[in-house]
């Protein structure tokens, strides 16, 4: 994808063959700022602080951490301490499981030889080879994903087909592409008239402040809103279709995504809107079924609820208390959203019901946790 005509992703190996740079999305969208990340303290900061955030993309950081961890310290020991560490950063999110699992079996056959470098040179291979596979995925579910939006377009006679996403499930979150936007950025290239509404996505704002950006930066017509608002225009019919991505999805369907989404689609339900979930195959953990008793949701600090960053009138960053002084605040970072309210999940090989059935049929290879997942 590219900023002002210019093609980035936001994870890339240095000119140096070994550093890796990545956008800080916590700057966006009031600066656009890169780091350069050296070693594994600053891999699992860039996966915990969200410099770095969306589950594909967390899971290339993982892979590019081990790496940068092997180079240190490239034995046994080292390896087993680096997955644990980046493993613990995020726990929700099953890419970063995956994408461990993925590096430990590509290692598996190189004795930690610090001299030769092998077990180095073939860690860096690996993780490059899950980033291409992910923008392959990614281009596949924006295909699928289109078909969709193209029979929507045929009913509207011209009229701009109206899609509400949630979070930030685009380029920012994957390594190029995104999930859930790859089928409206698809779209518009197709010249098929699209607008986005863009929930704000509190506490921390990832749609006002990355989806927005992505999009203004695409030239994709869009507006934010409040997340309280989609609802509301549900009801008005100003909404033809949900797409929102996920961060795991159980073998039967049920989907773990940003907070809030759950409510997106208990209102997509009752007013009669598809509501679809695009998702890499890499998401679905086989190991589990029940999403309400079996993923682990993530509690975040009080603090991102109770206060709000943005550019003053001065032009400066600035942090402000929105909350009552002293007030505590609960900060659950996702919920779940059961099979029975999803229309339908855009996958890499196409858009199935949210069910164990469909999931196997697609996957049958990987249905059962034969992918690394168990």
């Amino acid at each position: 994808m590219k900023i002002d005509g210019k093609s980035w992703r936001p994870i890339w190996v240095e000119a140096d063959g070994w550093a890796v740079g990545i956008i800080d999305q916590t700057r966006l969208p009031h600066a656009f700022e890169t780091r350069r990340i050296e070693d594994l303290d600053g891999a699992v900061h860039a996966i915990a602080a969200m410099q770095v955030r969306g589950a594909p993309l967390i899971g290339a950081m993982a892979a590019y951490g081990v790496c940068l961890a092997l180079r240190a310290y490239p034995s046994d020991g080292a390896l087993d301490a680096a997955c644990a560490r980046l493993l613990a950063s995020r726990p929700t999110a099953v890419n970063l499981r995956w994408a461990l699992a993925q590096m430990r079996a590509a290692l598996r056959p190189f004795g930690p030889d610090a001299d030769s470098g092998k077990r180095v040179s073939a860690a860096y291979a690996r993780a490059a080879e899950i980033c291409e596979a992910d923008v392959a995925v990614c281009r596949a579910i924006g295909e699928q994903g289109l078909a969709l939006i193209r029979e929507v377009a045929a009913e509207k006679d011209g009229a701009p087909v109206q899609i509400l996403t949630h979070c930030n499930a685009g380029w920012l979150a994957t390594v190029d592409w995104g999930t859930a936007l790859a089928p409206i950025y698809m779209a518009h290239d197709a010249g098929i008239a699209v607008h986005v509404w863009v929930d704000e996505t509190r506490p921390r704002n990832q749609g006002a402040a990355l989806t927005a950006w992505e999009l203004g930066k695409h030239g994709v017509p869009h507006t934010v809103i409040v997340d309280n608002a989609g609802g509301h225009l549900m009801q008005r019919g100003a909404v033809d279709l949900c797409i929102v991505g996920t961060d795991r999805t159980t073998a039967r369907g049920d989907v773990c995504n940003k907070i809030g989404t759950y409510l997106k689609a208990l209102a997509a339900r009752d007013n009669g809107v598809p509501f679809y979930v695009a998702l890499p195959s890499t998401t679905i953990d086989w190991t589990i079924s029940d999403g309400l008793a079996d993923i682990p949701i993530e509690e975040r600090s009080g603090d991102e609820v109770t206060t709000l960053t943005g550019r003053n009138p001065a032009g400066m960053l600035t942090e402000v208390l929105i909350a009552a002084p002293g007030s505590s605040a609960a900060n659950p970072a996702f919920d779940v959203t059961p099979a029975r309210l999803v229309t339908g999940l855009i996958t890499e090989r196409g858009v199935c019901a949210a069910s164990e059935a469909a999931l196997a049929g697609l996957f049958p290879e990987l249905a059962g946790g034969r992918d690394g997942h168990g």
